[in-house]
């Protein structure tokens, strides 16, 4: 089929206006498509990364919004294989207007001469690290935070706080760089804590626990909750991306949702597809005839449809998904990314997936239309008037 490629390349610029909205259509829907994969992927077929895969995280088996007591650090820590425990809570609060979707990044109360141990793969000057350790209102924001808002070394930062009562007044004292998003502020747990009523102190949402062999992380994990198997407040352990995808789960059935959409996706273009090839071979039967007189076999005939829709897919495959990785990219910077896995901009699997997927329709949509044009009579199809 390799000699019909200029032959297949003339036929789908034959009538250029149909083609290049078909490649549109085609490409918007592929688009939609790839962020749905690369998301699928990110979020249960992704590895962890190094760092990501000694850290284990520690909360309430109830649910997330249920704290536990701040005593249990310290017999997390008595667990073998357990190298370092961090109070990491969820503080909330407003910044500024939180109307304003970029206003809404993550911020959390941790312990600071902890915090850049247990996140090992960050990066922050000695000097401010320091600084973020030596004074209680001093908070850590990330570089994606100073890209956004302008943070500056010794800014002032105020939340006001709506799961935790008052209000904050923070320093910036460091910025720190991160190879996954890094839209998020950490300030010191104690400045929280001395804000408090006496009755909701010595509580923590949940805890960072850094192992020292991934390969452990199972057996620490079944651990940790087993010393707490009959207490009051019990505890469930988990790897970084089991929470994340338990997070998303408090939003439902994400797989199926993604899954779901990718399905009415494909069904989609697949219609708009056949609608065009169908169109396309129904205005050349009378070329069809005159092919099959000069020489050309039904399986030549089948072939070179079946390739011009191929071709003209997979072009619109190609314009979705590298539109797709523009769009993860954004969703990656966005002020949410911080609460999501690692999203690749360029996975290969998914990419494959995309353009394996835009062929397949491109098939399928003008299989039927083909063949019965290759399987016409020469004198039916040299009377055909359409």
């Amino acid at each position: 089929m390799l000699r019909y490629l200029p032959l297949i390349v003339k036929n789908c610029w034959r009538n250029r206006r149909r083609t290049i909205l078909t490649v549109a259509s085609i490409g918007i829907s592929m688009c939609l498509l790839g962020v749905m994969i690369s998301m699928y992927h990110a979020f249960y077929l992704s590895d962890p990364t190094p760092d990501q895969a000694l850290r284990l995280l520690t909360q309430n088996r109830v649910s997330l919004t249920t704290v536990i007591p701040r005593s249990y650090q310290s017999r997390i820590e008595q667990v073998p294989g357990v190298r370092l425990v961090m109070v990491y809570d969820w503080y909330g609060g407003t910044y500024k207007d939180n109307r304003d979707p970029k206003n809404q990044f993550a911020r959390f109360a941790v312990e600071p001469e902890k915090l850049f141990r247990i996140f090992g793969e960050d990066r922050i000057p000695d000097d401010q690290k320091k600084a973020f350790e030596n004074e209680r209102t001093a908070c850590v924001v990330g570089r994606d935070l100073v890209n956004t808002f302008g943070f500056k070394l010794g800014d002032h930062i105020h939340f006001t706080g709506d799961i935790y009562p008052g209000a904050l007044e923070l320093t910036v004292r460091g910025i720190f760089d991160s190879p996954a998003a890094s839209a998020v502020l950490f300030f010191n747990k104690e400045y929280l804590e001395q804000s408090l009523p006496e009755r909701r102190r010595g509580q923590v949402d949940m805890y960072e626990v850094l192992i020292d062999n991934p390969a452990n992380s199972a057996r620490i994990a079944q651990a940790i909750d087993e010393r707490f198997h009959n207490s009051t407040a019990q505890t469930r352990t988990e790897s970084e991306q089991a929470f994340v995808v338990g997070f998303l789960s408090l939003l439902g059935n994400v797989k199926m949702f993604l899954m779901a959409i990718a399905g009415a996706v494909m069904f989609t273009v697949l219609l708009v597809s056949a609608n065009t090839m169908a169109m396309s071979v129904r205005e050349r039967v009378r070329e069809v005839g005159v092919m099959r007189t000069l020489g050309f076999t039904p399986g030549a005939v089948l072939g070179l449809i079946l390739g011009e829709a191929c071709l003209i897919s997979l072009a619109g495959g190609l314009v979705g998904f590298s539109i797709s990785t523009l769009l993860m990219r954004g969703v990656a910077k966005s002020p949410f990314g911080g609460f999501l896995p690692p999203l690749p901009l360029f996975e290969p699997g998914v990419a494959a997936t995309c353009l394996m997927a835009a062929a397949v329709i491109g098939v399928i949509s003008s299989l039927v239309p083909a063949w019965g044009a290759s399987r016409t009579p020469i004198v039916e199809a040299l009377r055909s008037t359409d």
